[in-house]
């Protein structure tokens, strides 16, 4: 910025398990978007180093980003990024296309995307003809279609309400029981109770780096009391 020089990020080091189900918070400026972009290939650190799925990755060039990223990646935001025109299904099928797979496969693979977040029934549907929940769990089925190791959330809840925050909580909780890493970046404490590692960045470093038993999604949207909630009377 001018002639002053601003870390993004220092000194950051942490491993991420398979299956875990991490949250990041941090204010704005904290440094957690571009710890997402780096670790979502996206950007590369200027010094260190970044392993992915057993990979150096860090010094990558921009096409072998896109093929990691491909093969090892999903994306979902908080604004859904789909296609208005364009059906649930064909929506999900996008990543598959630019993949070169097969229309058949690839229909069959985003048809089961959808069916695994519980869209089965909407796959002709387009966004305009679905709720916020519903059409994030299509970003979800998009995400998943090319069947990643590490889903990476950001802000996947900043656009829903409480109830709905919970059943897409609940469902990355599945995905994480099914064998998929999830990352989530969130400003919100309530939706970070729900990981099982919460990672707090400021000024670019690790401020905490904290472990807890995550609150069950399924087992409140059942008894009806969510995070940040009195319990019903």
């Amino acid at each position: 910025m001018g002639d002053v020089e601003v870390h993004a990020l220092r000194e950051v080091s942490f491993v991420v398990e398979a299956r875990d189900f991490v949250a990041v918070m941090g204010s704005s400026g904290s440094g957690k978007s571009t710890l997402m972009n780096i670790i979502g290939c996206l950007d590369r650190p200027t010094s260190g180093s970044y392993h992915l799925d057993g990979q150096e990755v860090s010094r990558l060039d921009r096409a072998e980003l896109a093929h990691v990223r491909n093969r090892t990646l999903g994306f979902v935001f908080q604004s859904f990024n789909l296609l208005s025109r364009t059906s649930a299904l064909e929506n999900v099928e996008l990543p598959l296309v630019y993949a070169g797979t097969p229309r058949r496969e690839r229909h069959r693979r985003a048809q089961k995307a959808l069916e695994r977040v519980g869209l089965g029934q909407r796959m002709g549907h387009h966004p305009n003809q679905m709720s916020g929940g519903q059409q994030q769990r299509v970003a979800i089925a998009r995400a998943l279609v090319a069947e990643p190791r590490l889903i990476l959330a950001d802000e996947p809840t900043g656009n829903l309400d409480s109830r709905t925050s919970v059943e897409i909580l609940a469902l990355f909780q599945e995905l994480g029981a099914a064998g998929i890493t999830v990352l989530l970046v969130t400003h919100e404490p309530d939706i970070a109770a729900y990981a099982s590692r919460v990672v707090v960045m400021r000024d670019g470093r690790v401020k905490s780096d904290t472990r807890q038993a995550g609150r069950d999604a399924a087992q409140d949207l059942a008894s009806g009391t969510l995070a940040g909630e009195e319990p019903p009377s």
